[in-house]
């Protein structure tokens, strides 16, 4: 493969197309785990009021993002960056970690410091997917961000404009495995998204009314162009299907001088190579543009899980040991495909419905049940692996609320 650098400009589909296949799953024995978690943001006595900017800022102090004007944002203490999203969410990203067990430390402890702060500015993180409170408004103002909306004014839905303010996710970040292994784990991962999307489903209601949907921010991504949130079509090599995928996916913005970024609607990336704008793209623009294709699972190098909604507390361990457990061992993947099977490709049920769509129903159950007997794989404490236990059977057979009291 030729290698390019950045500032390579890109004048055949073909070398763009070997770029992206290059990059996109680095191989060798899984070790490493990683999570982003992204919550919602209110004020603690109006949950239902806007935010500023300026509020965010100085909650955060030190560690507020770039994009706040912070030119030297610090790590959380946990080695976590923090990221503000154009509706006020605030993410961390978490460093990778050898084992979840010192993720769930690393990150455990960046969550409490994040929420201590916010607290002493009188704001909140939220406990669900999409902001069961206020509004979509965009607090940010930025050029990347003005060019999403216009591009999501042209497709006359509103489904772009809730999705950039008013949903929080959770990713879950898992090495792509060996060269023998990596084709099995990316099929894995999307045939088991639908079950888990229903088990971990938080996001039903949107300003104070039931949106109809067990996951309503996953509703929201389902009404974008799915040439940019769709599934990665599933062929005989992964490399290539992701490059056609990216190479055919509309232009979201294009990075310039000035505050317009605005492309015009529908221009691809190969349609960019092939000359419908002013200059030809380089490597960056295409590594940029890779940044803007939210498909429900995105090669990164790693695998980025991005079908999760936003858990309350820190209930996010649950998903995430669920998925580093079942992706242990090659012969757990295989069961865990095996059980994910009467649920598979069933996205739109799965987030509609929940757990009352009884495929769904079955294989999150059964997911469950394999999870639950090789948790010790993970290397959580016993303790953590019995909150596991327990945040799964509540959300299983709907009893009881969220755990109030894992924030203490």
């Amino acid at each position: 493969m030729t290698t390019l650098s950045s500032d390579s400009v890109l004048r055949r589909t073909a070398d763009a197309a070997e770029h992206v296949s290059g990059i996109c799953f680095k191989t060798g024995p899984p070790r490493q785990v990683g999570v982003e978690l992204e919550w919602t943001t209110h004020h603690q006595d109006q949950p239902a009021a806007l935010l500023r900017p300026s509020d965010l800022s100085r909650a955060l102090g030190r560690h507020s993002p770039t994009v706040l004007g912070n030119p030297d944002p610090e790590p959380l203490p946990g080695g976590g960056s923090v990221t503000l999203e154009p509706g006020g969410q605030v993410e961390i990203s978490s460093a990778p970690a050898d084992s979840l067990a010192a993720l769930y430390t690393a990150v455990s402890g960046d969550q409490l410091h994040l929420t201590d702060l916010l607290a002493r500015g009188g704001i909140a993180l939220g406990e669900r997917g999409l902001d069961p409170h206020r509004e979509p408004v965009r607090i940010l103002d930025t050029p990347r961000y003005q060019a999403m909306e216009q591009s999501f004014d042209q497709a006359g839905t509103p489904s772009g404009h809730i999705m950039m303010r008013s949903t929080a996710g959770l990713q879950v970040c898992l090495d792509a495995g060996t060269e023998e292994q990596f084709r099995t784990r990316w099929a894995a991962v999307h045939e088991l998204g639908p079950a888990l999307l229903a088990l971990f489903a938080t996001s039903r209601m949107r300003q104070g009314r039931d949106t109809g949907w067990a996951s309503g921010r996953m509703a929201a991504w389902y009404g974008m162009d799915p040439r940019r949130t769709g599934q990665v079509p599933q062929g005989d090599d992964p490399r290539e299907d992701w490059a056609r995928y990216a190479l055919a996916a509309p232009l979201l913005c294009v990075r310039q001088r000035g505050s317009t970024w605005q492309v015009p609607d529908g221009v691809t990336f190969a349609d960019w190579i092939n000359g419908a704008l002013k200059r030809p793209p380089t490597v960056d623009d295409l590594d940029y543009h890779l940044s803007t294709l939210f498909p429900p699972v995105r090669p990164r190098g790693y695998l980025e899980i991005r079908y999760l909604d936003a858990q309350p507390g820190l209930e996010w361990i649950a998903p995430a040991a669920v998925l580093v457990a079942l992706f242990s061992d090659d012969t757990l993947t295989d069961a865990a495909r095996d059980a994910a099977a009467p649920a598979a490709g069933r996205w739109v049920a799965a987030a509609r419905d929940g757990l009352a769509e009884p495929a769904v129903a079955r294989a999150a159950a059964d997911l469950a049940d394999l999870a639950g007997r090789c948790l010790d794989r993970t290397g959580l404490p016993q303790a953590v692996q019995e909150t596991v236990t327990g945040i799964v059977d509540r959300r299983l057979h709907g009893a009881g609320q969220p755990r109030k009291d894992l924030l203490r």
